[in-house]
């Protein structure tokens, strides 16, 4: 047999799995990978186990059940002042990735163009290359990582076909303002460009701060695909059910693609969480809930040499090192989880450059005593420039 040309030659292991790995290892404390230590509801399972018994066990529609479709509507036309229509404007995926690569599958040819804002998550690039897009990329730094939307815009040309956009981020901890909406919105005003935006930390906004969602612009909305998660929302990562909503001109093409990827999801696990959608308390306390777990966690980088970069949203926690040692940040984080006992996520992961800040990402959804533990270990690290 010839030897096959890859489309992703530069793809290995992620540094999500190395680092999850190396944690077991060596017993560490695992603040790498974003996924909480806690379980979900006992409601939401016992949810799932009767729907399961009472024989929801077939296929259910290619675009998700209807229910759950509904309850998804009310939610976010509640919460952002949008006109989804369940019908036409909602599809229920398996998990966030799987709608993200097959918008992307919709709507990127050969030779479009894809501006990623970096840093980014890991399969952003990854599934603009197998499309034959062309990732065009906007580096942010730290400590501030913001936008400078005139610089942002001299990236945008007539290939131009989408931006991807992901608020609250990962693994910054940043969220888009309205001022950058409004900024955007000028930029890709009179064209045809599309965008995605990766909303999936939607539910964990800080500082009695409020969720600017794309859908709260109907003249962006009306070029935009929105990707969410019950995997983040409900604390069930392993069970990968999320939806992306867009107008139906859009929606239509990524049906197509959708229905023969994964066709459709998990049958008792949708009407289970659309009987759960039903109590809005599920979901509005969780800005509250991790928040606390936020706090707490500073409470023990406090006592820990590290210098945190403020976190507005998700379960991540950036922190400065370069004060400590001139480490390269990949081997500055295997270092903390074989010597220290804590793993975390060097940032430079999220930039195609491996761009080096001197900064880690910590996942702050664990529970208080876990927590508490890796700040004890923390504090125990030295300095060696």
């Amino acid at each position: 047999m010839k030897a096959i040309t890859s489309k992703l030659p530069q793809v290995g292991t992620t540094i999500f799995t190395v680092m999850s790995a190396l944690a077991r290892e060596h017993g560490a404390i695992n603040l790498s990978q974003g996924f909480p230590n806690f379980d979900c509801d006992s409601q939401l399972k016992d949810l799932v186990s009767y729907y399961m018994k009472k024989g929801y066990n077939q296929y259910p529609p290619m675009i998700g059940v209807e229910k759950l479709r509904k309850q998804i509507a009310k939610k976010v036309n509640t919460a952002y002042g949008s006109t989804v229509d369940p019908m036409t404007d909602i599809t229920v995926v398996a998990g966030a990735t799987q709608g993200l690569f097959c918008a992307m599958g919709a709507f990127i040819s050969p030779g479009d163009e894809v501006i990623i804002i970096e840093p980014a998550y890991d399969s952003y690039r990854p599934s603009v290359e197998v499309f034959g897009g062309i990732p065009i990329i906007y580096e942010c730094s730290a400590p501030d990582y913001r936008i400078n939307w005139e610089d942002f815009g001299k990236l945008i040309s007539p290939k131009t076909r989408l931006i991807l956009v992901n608020t609250p981020h990962n693994p910054t901890g940043k969220c888009f303002k309205r001022e950058d909406w409004k900024a955007l919105e000028s930029l890709v005003a009179g064209t045809e460009i599309l965008l995605l935006s990766d909303e999936v930390y939607e539910h964990l906004v800080f500082d009695e701060e409020q969720h600017q969602s794309i859908l709260g612009f109907p003249e962006l909305y009306q070029r935009s695909l929105a990707v969410y998660s019950f995997g983040k929302t409900f604390h069930t990562t392993g069970w990968k059910v999320g939806y992306i909503i867009g107008p139906e001109l859009l929606m239509k093409e990524f049906r197509k693609v959708h229905q023969f990827n994964v066709f459709t999801v998990h049958s008792p696990t949708q009407y289970a969480l659309a009987d759960y959608l039903e109590e809005a308390s599920h979901y509005e306390g969780l800005a509250n809930f991790f928040q606390e777990k936020r706090d707490y966690f500073l409470e023990q980088l406090a006592h820990a040499p590290f210098t945190p970069i403020p976190s507005e949203g998700t379960y991540f926690q950036l922190a400065q090192y370069g004060h400590l040692s001139q480490e390269n940040d990949a081997e500055y984080a295997k270092k903390l989880t074989r010597k220290y006992g804590v793993a975390v996520i060097p940032v430079s992961a999220f930039y195609s450059n491996k761009r080096d800040d001197k900064v880690v990402r910590f996942c702050f959804a664990k529970t208080k005593d876990l927590l508490k533990q890796a700040g004890e270990r923390l504090r125990e690290v030295g300095g060696s420039r």
